[in-house]
């Protein structure tokens, strides 16, 4: 059970407590906060933290200054992700990783919605069941993701000490990522650098967004025009990426002004004299990074997909 405790202030004061919860706490969308609250997992915590209230908040109860508030979330219940015999891009294995090229369309571990047929379900299958357990029952062996209309490549680790060694080099961002993307627009240099914090929303709890200085997690993303098509104002870019934020390179070229083509979260649909494909037009292309058993460096390339290759053509 995670518990969160929050202090209203007088700017604060007399919001509904569904409402102020939902924007404290952006995880959560206010229906299901409603029925965080409708459950008991909302309390009134004392001076010296003991919990005083002696009936059930209301959602629509109106927080007063200096309510000290208590959030209780439970942890999610979801079954265990099982093997699915389901084909894979394979572009690098031995006996401690792989290295995936995922397609379009196929999430990466089970969530809400997403029960079966992610890449964790396929990689079970694949690998016999035996995948690294830091992750836990949902997402073994991923130390990192992409999203679900973004393809390319992923590492998933088959034991604890690769896992170790591949996150730690995530966390000092010395492994290396490269993703291509057609973004709108024309971009203003060839080469150039976004760096920008991003946080979640606080409008919208499924999106991220450039934030405050010292509010959010520092973000910095390096791109280079590969090339620009002027008749219908898209430029094909690399990206490299030196910190590793979720929604990192859609939230920074929406922020820049020129978002991923047909990314419909972060502004990139536009009309087109031809056919998008689903979602945004993101590949992560190359991956590098320094075997965390062998010490050698590893480097491994994911072709464009079909539809990637198909609409330079067509752009050409």
């Amino acid at each position: 059970m995670n518990r969160y405790v929050f202090n209203v202030d007088e700017e604060q004061a007399g919001e509904r407590l569904d409402v102020l919860l939902a924007v404290l706490y952006p995880e959560k969308s206010r229906s299901s906060i409603k029925k965080l609250i409708e459950n008991g997992m909302v309390n009134m915590l004392g001076p010296d933290g003991e919990e005083i209230l002696s009936k059930q908040l209301k959602p629509s109860y109106q927080v007063k200054e200096d309510d000290r508030i208590l959030l209780e979330i439970p942890p999610d219940e979801f079954p265990e992700a099982v093997p699915e015999d389901i084909p894979l891009d394979i572009l690098y294995e031995d006996d401690d990783l792989i290295v995936v090229n995922k397609p379009k369309g196929m999430v990466v571990h089970p969530a809400p919605g997403h029960s079966s047929g992610t890449l964790v379900n396929a990689v079970l299958f694949h690998c016999g069941g035996s995948l690294s357990g830091i992750g836990g029952v949902l997402r073994p062996g991923i130390v990192h993701r992409i999203d679900r209309d973004t393809t390319g490549s992923v590492i998933i680790c088959k034991n604890d000490r690769s896992h170790a060694g591949i996150a730690a080099q995530l966390a000092d961002h010395s492994l290396g990522r490269e993703y291509h993307a057609l973004v709108i627009g024309r971009m203003p240099s060839e080469d150039g650098t976004v760096d920008a914090p991003i946080a979640r929303s606080k409008t919208d709890r499924k999106k991220m967004a450039v934030c405050a200085a010292g509010s959010g997690k520092r973000a910095v993303t390096h791109y280079h025009v590969l090339r620009y098509f002027p008749d219908d104002n898209i430029s094909y870019i690399s990206c490299r990426l030196e910190t590793g934020r979720t929604h990192q390179i859609r939230v920074h070229m929406s922020h820049i002004h020129h978002p991923v083509l047909n990314d419909e979260v972060y502004g990139g649909v536009i009309r087109t004299r031809f056919k998008l494909p689903q979602g945004q037009c993101l590949h992560a292309k190359t991956l590098d990074f320094i075997h965390p058993v062998s010490g050698e460096t590893v480097s491994t390339d994911a072709p464009l997909p079909e539809y990637f290759s198909h609409l330079l053509e067509v752009l050409r």
